[in-house]
């Protein structure tokens, strides 16, 4: 099995190059693990005191978990991934039955953040785009898809959003293998992964 870890700011367009190498190597062969499944249930708190939380600090992942569901799927073992509401910022009752596959693609702001996911990467990937960019797409999925106002998404986008991204995303840049800027529109960058992936398995067969 191939690990990949694909992070990068919001809105930068990891889902977009995760997906592009998912459709070039075939969903039988390849499957992408979204690390927004496993932010931590804020159930107990008051849904007031939930909204105020910063949702863009590692320490919102219960990245443990993830660990613990990577290495299985690494020893052949199919595991049931969280599922989150993102709109009550809660952990939903439902799982998600994830098998093991030839590739699997960790896709999430925080994938190349903690040192016990990038020690089992085959290969670490960071998506790159302008922050405008990211900010324009962020908003724009935040209003569509989690139900938020156009005022709520600038306060926390300044508020927590950019200078957690400054403090704990940017950074990491610094482990990727490969950085892919313009996101997920760079077809020179995403056929440079899949080659290496698509050569990758053949030595492995």
């Amino acid at each position: 099995m191939i690990l990949i870890g694909i992070g990068g700011g919001t809105g930068s367009g990891k889902t977009t190059v995760a997906r592009r190498i998912v459709q070039s190597l075939g969903e039988e062969r390849c499957a992408i693990l979204p690390m927004d499944n496993y932010y931590k249930d804020m159930s107990h708190l008051p849904l007031e005191e939930r909204r105020k939380m910063n949702y863009d600090h590692p320490d919102v992942i219960e990245h443990q978990l993830l660990v613990e569901h990577v290495r299985r799927l690494l020893r052949g073992e199919t595991v049931r991934i969280p599922t989150y509401d993102f709109v009550t910022y809660t952990r939903k009752f439902e799982t998600i039955e994830f098998a093991p596959k030839q590739v699997i693609l960790i896709e999430g702001i925080f994938a190349l953040y903690y040192e016990e996911l990038r020690r089992l990467y085959e290969l670490s990937i960071y998506v790159d785009a302008e922050s405008d960019i990211r900010f324009i797409r962020r908003l724009m999925r935040d209003i569509n898809e989690r139900g938020r106002s156009v005022e709520s998404v600038v306060n926390q986008y300044l508020g927590t959003v950019k200078p957690m991204h400054d403090a704990y995303v940017e950074p990491t840049k610094r482990y990727a293998d490969i950085i892919v800027p313009k996101g997920g529109y760079n077809d020179r960058a995403i056929e440079v992964v899949v080659n290496y992936i698509t050569k990758k398995l053949e030595r492995e067969a």
